[in-house]
């Protein structure tokens, strides 16, 4: 990791941890109430204090100034009360997990040769396509790090619209769920599904802020849905769990689905979103 990635991320941290000081109040971690407060949530003596450091080094943490122990971190994390799945983001942020995998690109064109081109990487290519159509009555859709459709089955494209003819850069499972009404008539409760991706590409988004597709997903989403301002603002995050959700995808009527994100080593750093 070079000195760059390791201090964006150190900023990418401190934000966390401010974002989540911001919605805490002295209550919930058990201070009397003080009357009106000027800014929102615990200040950062409480959270200091309470996490048993000093001031000025949670001050440094929050403004992205310095690296700190895992101790420290999981002080903090307990005083903000953060979620496990949250707890683990911090940690990964400041270096002390494996980050996720780097997805390899797909490639405009058959290439012919070169790292990463080469028969095995065709081979694995074929084999996620076999793998989607293994599923021919369940829609299943293969997903990069940053949301991005990048492989489909027939199920997927008769339940929904075909990722084809999208234009590449909207070619995006949340972008179209936030922002498509054809997507959105098919789920009409699209919303739990869109904020629970949301949270699950937050918590690569924050590991990677360099990432140029990430970015490319955040300028979209707030420009479509500058309404959801409060979501894109949001630093929740969260691994996808399966959920159930009710589709109308035509004429038949209404369909229930287990949906589930399912990994394979074909696709390092993608998912696949298998509806059942």
């Amino acid at each position: 990791m070079t000195d760059t990635h390791r201090l964006a991320r150190r900023r990418e941290l401190g934000g966390f941890l401010r974002a989540h000081r911001e919605r805490l109040g002295p209550g919930d971690v058990g201070l009397p109430a003080t009357g009106r407060r000027r800014t929102p949530g615990l200040r950062r003596e409480e959270v200091a204090a309470l996490s048993g450091v000093g001031l000025a080094w949670y001050t440094w943490l929050e403004q992205g100034r310095v690296g700190t122990s895992r101790e420290v971190l999981e002080a903090v994390g307990r005083t903000l009360r953060l979620d496990p799945d949250a707890r683990a983001h911090v940690l990964r942020l400041a270096g002390y997990a494996e980050p996720e995998p780097e997805p390899e690109p797909e490639p405009e064109h058959e290439p012919e040769s070169g790292p990463g081109n080469g028969p095995e990487s065709a081979g694995r290519r074929a084999g996620v396509a076999r793998l989607l159509e293994s599923w021919p009555d369940s829609p299943a859709v293969l997903l990069d790090g940053a949301l991005a459709m990048t492989a489909w089955n027939d199920a997927y494209r008769r339940t929904f619209p075909d990722p084809a003819r999208l234009p590449a850069a909207r070619r995006n499972l949340l972008l179209q769920l936030v922002a498509d009404p054809a997507h959105q008539r098919i789920l009409p409760d699209w919303q739990p599904l869109a904020i629970d991706l949301y949270r699950h590409v937050r918590t690569r988004a924050d590991a990677r802020p360099d990432d140029p597709r990430l970015r490319a997903l955040t300028a979209l989403l707030a420009a479509d849905r500058p309404d959801l301002a409060d979501w894109w603002a949001c630093r929740s995050v969260g691994a996808f769990t399966s959920r159930t959700v009710e589709a109308h995808p035509g004429a038949e009527g209404a369909r229930t689905y287990r949906v589930t994100i399912l990994h394979t080593p074909d696709a390092p750093g993608a998912a696949i979103l298998l509806w059942v």
